[in-house]
């Protein structure tokens, strides 16, 4: 088929790959415009723009795309079957969703409609699920509303963050979208509304979702630790610091802790946390003091002497 690709993210790269891979012609590429980022504000490239410089497929960074008369003067001359959106960032016009004569087609990272939004994977395992996937959809007006095109299932493991669990979902995405497009040309695939009843929205992350609340169970805890990785983490306060933790675990403790409160054990460092059936406290397993580098718990209780009682958060 004849595809224009949309995307910006990491996650967007492996089905411009497979797509191109399975001899689709994409003689165009759409991404953000390049940003400056990290410390130095450097000016940086999408990972997808770079993945285009090297298939030689060339690019365009409209500001805007809404009421672009040039883009969209791009886009029709084009002609496209399908415009192909992965993580593009922008809300796509009824113009563009109007142009190709299959549609524009969404990988969603979720299994919609769970978790519409910018966020699905963290937010999936920082509520505790077991079961997630991946689903294509045809785009409409709304936000992640459209009608599901096919779907596929994986689990989310026990240790898995957003950071592990969003490669192993664009791999499958990826073959997902190539059978996606074998599926609606060949009429095997039919599209199928959402059952808008069942949705929960996965919003935007904010550097406040990172700060670790002790009065929920420490499994709920640990969860938003997984989930908020790379960015915004967790974090919480000792002694008018911030503690990032990167690494925690839940345990069993047989003294009752207060949420926040703090039991030092030789070498290991314990956070109470709200009421559970089975884990009762945090175990903090690696930390990073605001300013400095990530230290065991060992490191941490050496240099800055926390004693049994004090409070975290605070």
């Amino acid at each position: 088929m004849l595809l224009v690709f949309c995307g910006t993210p990491r996650f967007a790269v492996p089905t411009l790959e497979r797509l191109v891979a399975a001899g689709h012609s994409v003689p165009l590429l759409v991404t953000q415009p390049d940003r400056p980022r990290g410390r130095g504000m450097e000016v940086t490239v999408s990972p997808v723009k770079d993945a285009a410089t090297r298939l030689g497929i060339a690019v365009l960074q409209p500001a805007s795309i809404k009421n672009n008369s040039e883009f969209r003067d791009q886009l029709a001359a084009i002609r496209p079957d399908a415009i192909v959106v992965v993580g593009y960032g922008r809300i796509i016009p009824q113009w563009m969703i109007d142009l190709p004569r299959l549609g524009n087609l969404n990988l969603h990272a979720s299994l919609l409609p769970k978790y519409r939004g910018a966020a699905p994977i963290q937010w999936a395992i920082a509520n505790g699920e077991s079961v997630t996937g991946v689903s294509t959809m045809r785009i409409d007006a709304g936000l992640d509303t459209g009608d599901i095109l096919m779907q596929r299932k994986i689990p989310i493991g026990l240790e898995d963050t957003a950071e592990t669990l969003g490669p192993k979902l664009a791999s499958i995405g990826a073959e997902l979208m190539v059978e996606t497009l074998r599926g609606l040309e060949n009429g095997q695939v039919r599209p199928t509304p959402q059952d808008h009843a069942h949705a929960t929205l996965a919003p935007v992350l904010k550097k406040e979702d990172g700060r670790m609340d002790f009065s929920r169970s420490a499994g709920d805890v640990f969860n938003r630790l997984r989930g908020f990785q790379p960015w915004p983490g967790a974090f919480t306060m000792f002694k008018g610091k911030t503690l990032q933790v990167h690494r925690a675990q839940p345990r069993q403790y047989a003294v009752r802790l207060t949420p926040g409160e703090v039991a030092v054990e030789g070498t290991r460092l314990f956070v109470g946390c709200g009421k559970d059936k089975t884990e009762t406290a945090l175990e903090l397993i690696e930390i990073q003091v605001e300013g400095k580098r990530r230290m065991s718990a060992q490191e941490f209780i050496n240099g800055y002497r926390p004693k049994s009682g004090d409070h975290l958060g605070r």
